[in-house]
């Protein structure tokens, strides 16, 4: 029988984002409120929340169940994501910030509509396309890792635990908008920094302290292919996972810096940098966003490395958080972790949804279809939309049980390599044509899929971001670079950066 005094915290959290989507929902009549948060979010939100949409049940599950399987090799994963959290706070954020509000953009397609001069709806309906497609395949993950959550924390089963967890992400998401979905990211943000600064110290104490727990490391024994990876014994302290500078090695840790990469243009994280108060809350956000993502790494590792010597046979490796919470700590912390796990789940599904919803009704609906609606006509279709695509990535979470690691990384992908070189291309390029930003988009996001459906194997399973990522930026500049760039780009783009500081008055393309 489920404890009571799980169930007890689990209701106490799901009380608190309803009562989160009851309150956003007072700021969430217009297109502005509703998608952007009315451009009002401060740095300590910014920050946990644009690292905890980044993270999701990939981080709490995911990467713990790398850790638990290849050890020190999931590592490099740490090395990319601190990189491009760094970078895009520093380069990325502050820009966009600027461009976006003199254009008054709510999403990504309106500012890449406007810095390109675009009069076709180009932008709009490709980044439509590219965002739905991708977001259904991320909120199946989520899905995936609420039943895979509750299921082993509460014994409900896989489906019901995705019906459960999609009925509260539905709610506060539609009912408070993005500043529902941003406030709640923060609050997620803080409870998953709290369990993984925590979780890997209790977790080495238990296997016997800091010596025990190398010496089990090199005595471990292999395990059935996790993600098509393993690694035994003196294997999980090394950074190549036993693959050293093969080259499949190489291909793997590659490939774990280069998840790191979408931290620079992935729309869902784009929208954060959007919906900030004003620069000085960009500039105090980065350094807290740098601290939180190295915490949120290092401890989903070290925790999983603990968790293979202390539970050595679990049959999947993405149970080993739930399993370390349940068998370390009292009733009350379980259920704790429980809301932790969830929260990592919701931080992320709540972001896409509202992305997706923004792309429809904003993008499409209003801006081609219905430029004269009224505001709290789109609103509410916003609200209709985001619970059919919540529908939509229910009945893909149903179909069948993924490996979450894998799976939100295609996804992760897919929207990073359609944005990511265009974006940056459009913000330190003013060169960048509007014809060569379509083709960049076009290229990226289709490397991505056919990677994956081709060639990947052959390549030593090389990560899809990083050909979809070249595809992308060779694309745009060739393609650029035969084609007309907008009239007063190159000024536009001198007084950007002009207005921002010593950090980009000399990095003004030419």
């Amino acid at each position: 029988m489920t404890s009571p005094v799980i169930i007890a915290v689990l209701a106490v959290y799901l009380v608190l984002l309803l009562a989160i989507g009851l309150w956003g929902g007072k700021d969430s009549h217009d297109m502005e409120g509703y998608f952007a948060a009315g451009k009002k979010l401060p740095s300590w939100v910014l920050a946990f929340s644009s690292n905890s949409t980044g993270e999701s049940a990939w981080l709490l599950l995911g990467l713990t169940g790398m850790g638990y399987a290849v050890g020190m090799h999931a590592l490099w994963v740490v090395v990319g994501e601190v990189l491009g959290v760094a970078l895009a706070w520093t380069f990325v954020a502050r820009p966009f910030k600027a461009f976006t509000d003199k254009y008054e953009s709510i999403t990504v397609p309106d500012y890449l509509e406007d810095r390109f001069h675009d009069t076709t709806n180009a932008f709009r309906i490709l980044g439509a396309i590219i965002i739905l497609s991708m977001v259904a395949a991320y909120v199946a993950a989520q899905l995936t890792a609420t039943g895979k959550a509750f299921d082993s924390f509460l014994g409900t089963g896989y489906t019901a635990g995705v019906y459960i967890g999609l009925s509260v992400i539905l709610f506060y998401t539609v009912v408070g908008g993005f500043k529902a979905v941003a406030y709640s990211d923060f609050v997620q943000g803080v409870l998953m920094f709290c369990c993984l600064l925590i979780l890997p110290f209790v977790g080495v104490a238990a296997v016997g302290g800091w010596g025990p727990f190398v010496e089990g490391l090199r005595a471990a024994e292999r395990l059935p292919l996790f993600g098509g990876l393993q690694a035994a014994g003196p294997d999980l302290l090394l950074p190549g996972g036993g693959l050293g500078l093969s080259p499949m090695g190489i291909a793997s840790a590659i490939g774990f810096v280069a998840v790191g990469f979408a931290f620079l243009g992935a729309p869902q994280l784009l929208g954060r940098f959007l919906a900030a108060r004003d620069q000085r809350e960009i500039v105090k956000a980065g350094p807290i966003a740098v601290i939180c993502i190295i915490v949120f790494d290092m401890g989903a590792i070290f925790a999983g490395m603990a968790g293979r010597l202390l539970y050595p046979n679990l049959a999947d490796p993405e149970t080993i958080l739930p399993q370390m919470a349940a068998g370390l700590f009292p009733e009350v912390f379980t259920g704790i972790f429980l809301v932790v796990v969830l929260a990592a789940i919701m931080s992320t599904a709540d972001s896409v949804l509202i992305l997706a919803s923004s792309s429809v009704v904003r993008d499409i609906y209003q801006k081609i279809f219905r430029p004269d609606a009224a505001q709290q006509a789109l609103t509410r279709l916003g609200r209709v939309v985001t619970i059919v695509l919540g529908l939509v990535g229910l009945s893909l979470a149903l179909g069948a049980e993924r490996v979450i690691f894998w799976f939100v990384l295609f996804a992760w992908s897919g929207l990073a390599s359609a944005f990511t070189p265009v974006v940056l291309c459009s913000l330190f390029w003013a060169r960048t044509t509007r014809v060569g930003a379509i083709a960049g988009m076009i290229a990226g996001f289709a490397t991505t899929v056919l990677w994956v459906l081709g060639p990947k194997a052959g390549f030593y399973d090389l990560y899809e971001m990083l050909p979809g990522f070249a595809a992308g930026f060779l694309v745009t500049v060739v393609v650029s670079l035969f084609t007309e760039a907008p009239e007063g780009a190159e000024q536009e783009l001198r007084e950007i950066h002009e207005s921002l500081g010593p950090v980009f008055r000399s990095r003004s393309p030419r």
